[in-house]
């Protein structure tokens, strides 16, 4: 396909896919229209600042706004408009605003928070997913309530994090037996538990909540937890429903199912970022990644494609968390069946562990080792062979562990 001045983009979703897509597809010579459209009416803003300096008050500049020059680069931004259903055979988006026409559509819809049962329009409960989530809870730190966090994975960490630092005092309540069960193994998982107590913090695990109250949290064991906030974080899903009967294919997990080239089921319909799911040849699986980097670099890949290359999507996974006091990161994937080497000691401050199918590196999960981490993503982009005497050394730096 190649762009002219008569064709219109359109983009669903002014999160960081969104932008990313529009700004790809000006720079890679997109010469038509292009229009964004956001649910949100604040202008667009970069989301992991939220559980950290946007809680205390910085809710504007470089750390959450994005410096994007939307005029001056020919995109058309339109806020506060909710995307409803899409007619691919009249090429039109429905709105709540009124049809959009478009020759392109690309889906970036995002993901949305899991709702606790039975916690909706409960007084005191809480989400942090988007900037008016941060700025109501940002009185309840100012004001160093108790409050209670559902879900020990990253973002309860990090809030975790943040009440304490604001000298709230804070109960973790999880209701698997570790914190972030199902994406770390129990082995790493539970040498976690002791960074939440020696930032004062109580983590209760095997904690499934009964129900919240004003004020309260039941535990279905009966325990009752007094909480005059409750903030719930206990994952995403993506932002699809208004896809429903428009033909996209979507999986069981609701992820706009893509090709490796960000292509949907719908022809001139492209969908990247936290709402899809595209296969991994490298590591042989569909993979759904709600973290920053995919939202940054599968739009790029996505432009290149609307604009008649040829690009396969096979990124090295990657994010990072900052929680008591740690830099935490994540690079690759790793199961199950692959084999795990410690490099370091666990109970120190700085560590890593390893992934390896056969002698080729897929994962590592770093602990105040950003080296580990830069070299580790680039052999597992290289799908190299290491030694593994030599990668549990963490004298010895990665890159000269490759046979």
């Amino acid at each position: 396909m190649t762009s002219s001045s008569e064709q219109r983009a359109v983009v669903v979703g002014a999160g960081m896919a969104g932008v990313q897509t529009a700004v790809s597809l000006r720079e890679q010579g997109w010469g038509g229209t292009i229009t964004l459209l956001g649910a949100e009416r604040h202008p667009p803003y970069d989301r992991p600042p939220l559980s950290k300096g946007v809680l205390f008050g910085a809710d504007e500049g470089p750390g959450a706004l994005l410096e994007v020059d939307f005029g001056g680069i020919g995109v058309e931004l339109l806020l506060g408009r909710h995307a409803s259903a899409l007619r691919p055979d009249e090429r039109q988006l429905l709105t709540d605003a009124g049809p959009v026409e478009y020759d392109t559509l690309v889906v970036a819809s995002g993901a949305e928070p899991i709702v606790l049962p039975g916690s909706a329009g409960v007084p005191g409960v809480h989400m942090l997913r988007t900037l008016d989530d941060a700025a109501r809870l940002r009185p309840v730190l100012e004001a160093r309530k108790t409050v209670v966090v559902v879900g020990a994975g990253w973002i309860g960490a990090e809030f975790a994090t943040a009440a304490r630092n604001a000298g709230c005092a804070v109960t973790v309540v999880e209701a698997a037996d570790r914190p972030l069960a199902g994406v770390l193994p129990e082995r790493i998982a539970d040498r976690m538990r002791g960074w939440y107590a020696e930032a004062g913090v109580e983590l209760r695990t095997g904690a499934a909540v009964a129900a919240v109250e004003p004020g309260l949290v039941r535990l279905a064991d009966g325990d009752e937890i007094a909480a005059e906030a409750v903030v719930v974080g206990i994952g995403a899903r993506p932002a699809t429903d208004w896809l429903a009967g428009s033909g996209v294919d979507l999986g069981p997990d609701r992820a706009v199912l893509v090709d490796d080239r960000l292509r949907t089921s719908v022809p001139g319909v492209y969908a990247v970022g936290d709402c899809a799911s595209f296969p991994s040849a490298r590591y042989g699986r569909r993979l759904l990644i709600h973290h920053w980097d995919n939202a940054v670099q599968g739009p790029r890949t996505a432009a290149a494609n609307i604009l008649g290359g040829d690009e396969a999507y096979d990124p090295v996974p990657y994010f990072w968390s900052e929680q008591f006091g740690r830099f935490v990161q994540y690079a690759g994937y790793h199961g199950a069946s692959d084999e795990m080497l410690l490099r370091g000691d666990p109970d120190g401050p700085a560590w890593s562990v390893l992934w390896l199918r056969g002698d080729v590196l897929v994962a590592l999960f770093a602990v105040g080792r950003p080296r580990d981490l830069a070299q580790a993503r680039k052999l597992i982009a290289r799908e190299a062979r290491v030694d593994r005497t030599l990668l549990a050394d963490p004298a010895v730096q990665l890159r000269a562990a490759v046979l």
